[in-house]
């Protein structure tokens, strides 16, 4: 026992000396990560973009959602077994095959000759985008201390406001130019990129781990969030929320799920350990993240939405009207960063930015059809203040909180719970929106208003443009009713992410410098390689 601890810390000590010993390699791995997380990031933007041109040429109208719901599905069942993979078998290659799978998935959606085709090529590049956002951010774990790490959360959040604001312009450039396929095609220069760079520069330590991987635990989890994303997808719009549909896929979910969880405690090397759970911290953390997703997405999709149809705004540079939000949680992100490398501590980030994403949910439910886009926009930059406190801080401290040799299913399990609660805030905010939306249309249009809305609460410019004056204001009111009931929703949820910042334990980051203690609320270090051995 004593031999393989010392051979264990050995391997760690030569793996720190190894990543000191390459420190302009770093930038460039970094660089190539960036790139691969702007790649899963902006795909779901720019095809959205390009949703209309590709049904005008495939046909298919009827299968339009399950070019999207593939794609989400396969990334959210695949994300948890790619973090699984790159602890087992090393890092580096799990995340180079993510890279391959997904360019080669980009290839055949572009080369797609059908609605059916198009579907199942959208399904393998959700496969590796799964493991594409994990790579980056175990990668980064890996390499760089997290005393350390927070200078880098400013260039996380510049790539995904960077993706959220240019992601549709960049999609109806494309398409109005190059054609939709080029949406695609796109991806495989950079991702060729990053793909060279990644092998010839990363040196990560090699693993080799003789447990099986847990297929049965991998198929029980893949199967419960299949049927979570399902039901949140389907649920109030392709089925009702009662329907016989619905229940049986929240019944197959609750039952994989509950067998998932059983099997990890008897299963030899478990998907998800489930002794990472016992650190409050990390618990904690995946709270915060699932609810700061279901913020966050809501938000994404109700502002532009308003702003096009109360504020007039164009809809051409939809991703400009989030720059608001967008620009403060940059800024915040980046400063939390640089506060946090400097003096190690964190606790003041998920509190501060719970309570200001309380007050900017709540804010931006008092819009009505006379609020300017100055006060919006002022209410935006309090909400995403508030996300800046806490997209990467959620990361770190969920990294810090667990063992080297966990590292990975750390990463998955929390980009795991963002993705969940983006899924269940688009679905609960977004049925709340539609039954107000529907209502109060029916209030002040009667059989005029209920007609107009009957197909979709949320109507695009052409068809808003089309209605009669009356239906129009009637919109307008009911879309500013609409983001009220979802934001006042979500300041109420984001409550829970406030009470459990609360609980946080503020634990001396890892890293460079005077070696920090041991934390007191994980498994010790001797317990996890007793474990590992």
């Amino acid at each position: 026992m004593a031999d393989n601890t010392e051979t264990v810390a050995q391997t760690e000590k030569q793996s720190v000396e190894q990543t000191d010993k390459q420190p302009r390699s770093v930038r460039v791995v970094l660089f190539a990560l960036m790139i691969a997380m702007l790649l899963a990031m902006l795909d779901n933007m720019i095809v959205g973009t390009a949703m209309p041109t590709i049904v005008g040429e495939l046909g298919g109208l009827e299968h339009l959602s399950w070019v999207v719901t593939a794609y989400t599905l396969a990334t959210a069942a695949s994300t948890p077994i790619w973090g699984k993979l790159g602890d087992m078998y090393g890092r580096k290659g799990a995340f180079m095959t993510s890279i391959v799978l997904f360019l080669i998935g980009s290839a055949l959606s572009g080369m797609a000759q059908d609605m059916g085709q198009l579907i199942g090529f959208r399904a393998i590049q959700g496969l590796g985008a799964g493991g594409l956002m994990v790579g980056v951010m175990a990668i980064i774990g890996d390499l760089i201390p997290p005393r350390e790490r927070g200078k880098y959360q400013g260039m996380m959040a510049g790539v995904m406001a960077f993706a959220m604001i240019l992601g549709p312009l960049v999609g109806g450039t494309i398409t109005d130019h190059w054609g939709w396929r080029w949406s695609f095609y796109i991806n495989l220069p950079l991702g060729v990129v990053a793909l060279i760079a990644v092998s010839v520069v990363l040196h990560l330590p090699k693993k080799r781990v003789d447990a099986k991987i847990d297929y049965l635990g991998a198929g029980l989890l893949a199967l419960g969030i299949s049927s979570i994303v399902l039901v949140t997808t389907w649920g109030g719009s392709e089925y009702a929320w009662g329907s016989a549909r619905i229940m049986e896929l929240i019944g197959i979910g609750v039952a994989a799920l509950v067998g998932f969880v059983f099997w990890q405690t008897k299963a030899a090397a478990p998907v998800v350990p489930l002794h990472i759970f016992k650190s409050r911290n990390f618990t904690l953390m995946s709270i915060i993240g699932f609810i700061t997703g279901f913020v966050m997405f809501g938000a994404v999709l109700f502002l532009p939405l308003y702003q096009q149809s109360v504020q007039g705004a164009s809809a051409t540079n939809s991703g400009l009207l989030l720059l608001p939000m967008l620009g403060a949680m940059l800024a915040v992100s980046m400063v939390a960063g640089r506060v946090t490398t400097n003096s190690g501590r964190y606790k003041i980030f998920p509190l501060v930015g719970s309570v200001l994403m309380i007050a900017g949910l709540f804010l931006l439910a008092q819009m009505d059809t006379e609020t300017t886009r100055l006060t919006s926009g002022l209410y935006m930059a309090v909400l995403g203040a508030g996300m800046g406190c806490l997209m990467q801080i959620t990361m770190l401290v969920a990294q810090n909180s667990v063992e080297m040799k966990d590292m990975g299913v750390a990463s998955s399990s929390t980009t795991l719970f963002r993705t969940l609660g983006s899924s269940f805030g688009v679905a609960i905010m977004g049925a709340l929106f539609n039954h107000r939306v529907q209502d109060v249309m029916a209030e002040r249009a009667g059989a005029i208003g209920s007609k107009v809305t009957e197909q979709s609460a949320q109507l695009d410019a052409a068809s808003l443009a089309k209605l009669p004056t009356v239906a129009r204001e009637a919109y307008q009111h009911a879309v500013s009713s609409g983001t009220h009931s979802a934001f006042l929703l979500g300041s109420v949820v984001a409550v829970v992410a406030l009470v459990a910042a609360v609980f946080v334990k503020e634990v001396p980051l890892k890293g460079a410098g005077p070696a920090a203690p041991e934390p007191a609320d994980d498994v010790s270090a001797k317990e996890a390689v007793a474990e590992t051995v």
